[in-house]
């Protein structure tokens, strides 16, 4: 989808989906998300796949916010790094309860969504 332009006081802005913004984020920021499953012939993603995607772009893109490195972010989450790079790589399940850590620690520095 392309992006549109927009005229505010004589400033021209551009609106572009999410998913386009958080890739410029991550990439300005020198990392990359992990990319969404193909839809299939009916429209419909694998929803297991697409739950673990979309929480690693939302821990990736929150921890860019806030300035973090993965370790920094664990430190202050009270979980490993290991636990972080393996949830930010989409290829693990995440426990409700280490994402409860994660987003805690992020609204405490008033990073949110």
């Amino acid at each position: 989808m392309p992006a549109e332009r927009i005229t505010i006081r004589n400033q021209t802005f551009m609106l572009l989906p999410r998913e386009e913004y958080e890739d410029l984020l991550a990439r300005g920021a020198g990392e990359s998300l992990p990319r969404f499953p193909k839809a299939g012939p009916e429209g419909n993603r694998p929803a297991a796949e697409f739950i673990r995607v979309s929480i690693a772009r939302g821990i990736i893109t929150s921890r860019i916010k806030a300035g973090w490195t993965q370790e920094q972010l664990a430190k202050r989450a009270k979980v490993s790094a290991e636990t972080i790079s393996r949830l930010e790589s989409a290829k693990h399940k995440a426990q409700a309860a280490t994402v409860e850590k994660i987003d805690a620690a992020f609204r405490k520095a008033g990073i949110e969504d």
